[in-house]
């Protein structure tokens, strides 16, 4: 679970950073990389539910 939350973190900070060259900068490909990061943190929050109910039951 601990690995789970670190790579959520992980990629949220990725996020930011895309985010932040997008709106600041005006870097449209960081726009791209943005959304993809937004996918994956939406994969990784799914699975921490699934694994915090799993959890949570023991």
């Amino acid at each position: 679970m601990k690995d789970l939350v670190a790579k959520i973190n992980a990629e949220i900070e990725t996020f930011k950073t895309e985010a932040e060259s997008l709106s600041e900068k005006g870097v449209k490909a960081a726009g791209a990389r943005a959304r993809k990061s937004s996918l994956e943190i939406e994969k990784l929050l799914k699975e921490f539910r699934k694994v915090s109910i799993e959890e949570s039951k023991k």
